[in-house]
């Protein structure tokens, strides 16, 4: 009687030992290694780093690896995009510089973690043929559609307001699917958006000003990634893989421009030669020099693109685009190059 008591014992003790062995080195996951069971990605149809990404399969090489599922959600705007993050129904999210700003301003716990281009030529002011307009002046009286609140919108107003003519013109909020219907029903002549629908615009229209034209003077815009905070405090090493993958997109873009360009074209419905006007319409930046001090800068050292990010929120706020301009300090804090150096090392 008494050994079987004792063996019952022994048993108890050993399977309370796996047990508390189990629990331990789950907690040791959840404390370092955890992952998500799944992750959410929007992203905008543009021929950018990310895209070159998704299409090479690297993101589906590193996710598999993890063994956790993912999905790309194409969002057309990035206003839809905070939507989401807010809901926390996606974790990444591409969008333009000034929807990072709204962000922000709205008190949706993100960061920026990634700047995927700053903008050139892929973005400008189209004005149809036959419409007479050849300068700023000639579009007094005239509609101009772009989605409001977006990178077009900032440079767009920057460009009527410079020209004296910023209460002399209606602008229209449209999505860019929105503004190919318009343009060739007629109802505008002129419309800033951005690749590939300017590329349908310039069938029958050239452009009037670009975005590159634009950050000569000043008003810098760019293609930014947020991640949702909550998302990359619990899993920063997936996130700093993520950010990698972004970089090896990249990397391959400026190894072989053509093979990148021939990768985004099948995805997005263009040509090659199309996708490597886009994509060389617009500045790719190294890790390197995302962290230098002209864009992101370093943990501790922000770089100027923070001071960038104020000053545009400042004349967003003039035109009643967002309700306040955030400080200086929030925006430095907003931005977070962690991610990056962590890619590297």
């Amino acid at each position: 009687m008494k050994r079987k008591l004792m063996k019952k014992i022994f048993v108890l003790a050993a399977v309370l030992a796996i047990v508390v062995g189990l629990f331990s080195g789950c907690q040791s996951q959840n404390d370092g290694g955890a992952l998500p069971k799944k992750v959410n990605i929007g992203y905008l149809r543009v021929p950018n780093d990310e895209t070159v990404s998704k299409t090479r399969d690297i993101f589906d090489a590193y996710f598999n690896e993890l063994g956790v599922p993912y999905e790309f959600i194409v969002f057309d705007s990035g206003v839809d995009a905070n939507k989401a993050l807010a809901s926390g129904s996606i974790d990444f999210a591409t969008m333009g510089n000034t929807n990072g700003i709204i962000a922000l301003s709205r008190g949706i716990d993100v960061e920026l973690i990634w700047i995927h281009e700053v903008l050139g030529e892929i973005e400008g002011l189209a004005v149809k043929n036959g419409s007479n307009i050849t300068k700023p002046e000639d579009l007094v009286g005239q509609k101009i559609a772009t989605p409001f609140a977006s990178t077009a919108h900032y440079s767009l107003l920057n460009y009527l307001k410079e020209a004296g003519i910023e209460d002399q013109v209606q602008l229209l909020d449209m999505q860019t699917s929105e503004i190919v219907a318009a343009w060739e029903r007629g109802d505008i002549n002129a419309a800033y958006t951005w690749q590939p629908t300017l590329g349908d615009l310039e069938k029958n229209g050239s452009i009037l000003v670009s975005s590159a034209e634009m950050a000569k003077k000043g008003y810098v815009t760019a293609n930014v990634c947020l991640v949702r905070k909550e998302f990359s405090k619990n899993y920063p090493d997936l996130v700093a893989g993520f950010v990698k993958g972004l970089s090896e997109g990249g990397d391959l873009y400026r190894s072989n421009p053509q093979e990148a360009a021939e990768s985004v074209a099948a995805e997005l419905g263009i040509t090659a030669e199309n996708a490597l006007m886009q994509m060389t319409g617009s500045i790719w930046l190294t890790p390197e020099e995302q962290l230098g001090s002209d864009y992101m800068g370093s943990v501790g050292k922000p770089g100027n693109f923070s001071k960038i990010m104020k000053d545009t929120a400042d004349f967003l706020q003039s035109q009643k685009s967002i309700d306040n301009s955030p400080s200086q300090e929030e925006f430095d804090a907003f931005i977070n190059s962690t991610h990056i150096e962590m890619s590297l090392e």
